[in-house]
């Protein structure tokens, strides 16, 4: 029912910014969160970053904090990444995911979310 689209993938150097985003579309009700999730060739999917709807409330790994930003625009159904200063570490395919809250397992798990995007490579050279 739910639909993501990424977008705004590519190839950049260390220091650069990328700013990736993802289009939802479908019927929602109640609570829930986005999220941000890569995965790199030959491992699991890690999660990134989350927002929850009601609240904004933000989540990021331990990684990526300090240089990520999620955001969300309720009026255009979107969530955003803004991500600066990469790293070459950061090279994955990036998946945006849905899911309703609260979460069990929690939101930074993979397996709270019900629907995900195909992905957006980012790729990051040294």
């Amino acid at each position: 029912q739910v639909q993501l689209v990424e977008s705004g993938g590519g190839s950049v150097r260390t220091g650069d910014s990328l700013r990736l985003s993802c289009a939802r579309s479908g019927r929602t009700f109640g609570s829930y969160a986005m999220a941000w999730f890569r995965q790199a060739p030959g491992k699991e999917r890690e999660f990134v970053a989350a927002i929850t709807w009601s609240g904004a409330n933000t989540y990021y790994a331990d990684d990526v904090k300090g240089r990520f930003t999620i955001s969300k625009d309720g009026a255009k159904n979107t969530v955003t990444l803004q991500m600066n200063s990469l790293k070459p570490e950061d090279t994955a395919n990036y998946y945006c995911a849905f899911g309703p809250t609260p979460m069990l397992p929690p939101l930074t798990r993979a397996g709270g979310y019900n629907y995900w995007g195909q992905g957006t490579q980012v790729t990051v050279s040294s």
